[in-house]
């Protein structure tokens, strides 16, 4: 095995101002494409390139890096099993997961951004890596670097609306969102009564094993969401891949209604119908989060519900791993309050509105 190396590559200490990145997979094929595709976007440096977690956490005690490619199986220690410690150890370091693993609706995925992983792509077998693969490691690359919305202005309260508590929560969230999310849950107790809604952009075939995720952490029933379902208490509803769930009365209560319609953001599903649907169907007895995610799905939601006297509370942006959407609705003046998802949970599950 070639010697592993502990210290920068020259060109990440000559060009400070490009994010560095390192690459990790026990394929030297496959860090080299790697490698070349990340250097060719001349946008990126590779800071260094390892064959295995442990030296890739060795590697990182003595280099800061703003990115880790990284794969799922290697020897020794998995790539799963060493992500925490490598996501500690790089002090903040987006991670990439680049795995043949990755395929679709692989648990694989579902269980790397859980653990805090910031997006996966799907690495082709020997002899698979083409020109599209090498731009489609780019393309991942630039838009987890994506710049955040500046000018934020944030509510300082809520002190003039008349709710201080409130009947629903919706989660909007993406790149990041699943780690937030499972953060947040556990701050929230079993008995919690009221029903969560969750939109989180994820393909279809990942929703079944993402709401059996959802349902472990948050300790309560969880279920993809079908058209005419019925919102009931203590209950998490996920929106399904294939369309927008909005929120419409029925009875002496409420039920989901599924629609397909373009969104604004270009998003499916997308959080802006949830967040106008129960703007008009709960005004201010709704909470709105927003987690982490690229772009700004739910800013135009956040400002109906804000409208209609609900509060939105957003991700911090130290703790997100693409401060796009909640930045957009702190930059639109829709936030009550920046949060970590620790401290969003911990408000939910003393069901008091922001600044009350």
């Amino acid at each position: 095995m070639p010697s592993i190396p502990l210290r920068a590559d020259a060109a990440a200490l000559s060009r400070p101002d490009f994010p560095r990145i390192l690459i990790v997979d026990d394929s030297v094929v496959a860090r080299a494409v790697i490698a070349r595709a990340i250097e060719a976007s001349g946008r990126f440096i590779v800071a260094g390139n390892v064959g295995n977690a442990d030296a890739a956490l060795g590697f990182l005690r003595q280099n800061r890096v703003d990115a880790i490619i990284l794969d799922i199986e290697m020897p020794g220690v998995s790539g799963l099993a060493a992500l925490p410690d490598l996501i500690t150890t790089g002090l903040g370091a987006k991670v990439l997961i680049v795995s043949s693993s990755c395929g679709e609706g692989a648990t694989a995925t579902i269980e790397a951004l859980a653990l805090g992983a910031a997006d996966t792509l799907v690495k082709p077998e020997a002899g698979g890596f083409t020109g599209g693969f090498s731009q489609a490691i780019s393309e991942k690359l630039l838009r987890l670097f994506e710049i955040a919305p500046t000018g934020v202005a944030v509510m300082s309260s809520n002190a003039g609306q008349a709710a201080t508590s409130f009947d629903i929560v919706a989660i909007g969230a993406s790149t990041g969102g699943i780690h937030a999310l499972s953060l947040l849950l556990r701050e929230i107790p079993a008995g919690f009564p009221l029903p969560i809604l969750v939109t989180q952009h994820l393909p279809t075939s990942f929703m079944p094993y993402f709401a059996a995720q959802v349902s472990v952490l948050a300790a309560r029933p969880c279920d993809v969401a079908t058209d005419h379902m019925r919102i009931r208490p203590g209950r998490v509803v996920i929106a399904p891949g294939d369309a927008h769930m909005r929120v419409v009365a029925s009875g002496d209560g409420a039920a989901i209604r599924l629609t397909t319609e373009p969104s604004r953001s270009g998003c499916m599903p997308s959080v802006d119908p949830m967040f106008e649907s129960l703007a008009e169907l709960y005004g201010p007895r709704a909470l709105g989060i927003v987690l982490s995610g690229m772009g700004r799905d739910g800013a135009d939601g956040a400002q109906r519900m804000v409208g209609r006297g609900a509060s939105v509370v957003v991700q911090d942006q130290a703790s997100s791993v693409v401060w796009g959407m909640p930045g957009a609705v702190a930059a639109n003046g829709s936030a009550s309050a920046i949060l970590t998802p620790v401290e969003i949970g911990k408000l939910i599950a003393a069901r008091r509105r922001p600044g009350c």
